[in-house]
């Protein structure tokens, strides 16, 4: 009888523990919290091939795209992103919707700061949606009133002096491969009549998810490359 009860009091606690709008949330028993960062492996064609390709991500994963989750007061949860149409607030929903492995999981992983910069969460998340509604950076210009989806991350998360959490490092558009551009580059700049931008300073997905100042606290499915096995 005792055995009984225990396994109906545990059964209980696994339901409750988190109600989410993604099973494999609910499967994990794991909470988003404001500030998490998302990588995800877009399959987007050419351009997100190149963006992979020169940098690989946490375990070998990756990545494309990153966004920051936010967390209202209510606790209803949201993705600020840098997407064409600018910086903007996605649903938890559509934004883990948009690739799935074999398995039918989204190739996302999570991200959150170290315990030494925890602190400095909730600050970086209102600056992140202070850049709500500028445009997207078409160029890559880190120097500019734009961003891309890395550049976000790099402007919100500063420690306590104000310095960036994150690094920049040259750019490359090249196939480290071959050494020559991707072609897909190569149209996309040669539309704008601008030069490509190769070593300029910048950042990806795949970079920030290895550095040092953030831990991978949940893996909702397998990226493309990943090294370790979400299943197990």
């Amino acid at each position: 009888m005792r055995n009984i009860a225990k396994t109906i009091v545990l059964l209980f606690m696994a339901v409750t523990v988190f109600v989410g709008c993604n099973h494999a949330i609910k499967e994990k028993h794991f909470t988003l919290r404001n500030g998490d960062l998302l990588f995800q492996d877009i399959d987007c064609g050419d351009m997100c091939s190149a963006i992979e390709t020169v940098t690989f991500g946490w375990h070998g994963a990756k990545f494309s795209h990153v966004g920051i989750v936010v967390v209202d007061s209510v606790g209803n949860t949201q993705v600020l992103e840098a997407i064409s149409k600018g910086v903007s607030l996605t649903s938890l929903d559509e934004f883990l919707k948009r690739s799935a492995d074999s398995a039918g999981k989204p190739k996302v992983i999570v991200g959150r700061l170290t315990e030494n910069y925890r602190e400095l969460t909730t600050a970086a998340v209102i600056r992140a949606l202070n850049y709500m509604g500028k445009p997207y950076d078409t160029v890559f210009d880190i120097s500019n009133d734009a961003y891309y989806c890395s550049e976000l991350v790099y402007f919100a998360y500063l420690d306590s002096f104000g310095v960036p959490l994150f690094e920049l490092k040259p750019m490359t558009f090249s196939d480290p491969a071959t050494g020559t551009v991707f072609p897909v580059w190569k149209t996309y700049f040669e539309g704008m009549n601008l030069s490509i931008p190769e070593g300029a300073p910048g950042l990806n997905p795949g970079g920030i998810s290895q550095s040092k100042n953030i831990e991978i606290v949940h893996v909702f499915g397998n990226p493309q490359g990943m090294m370790i096995d979400s299943t197990k």
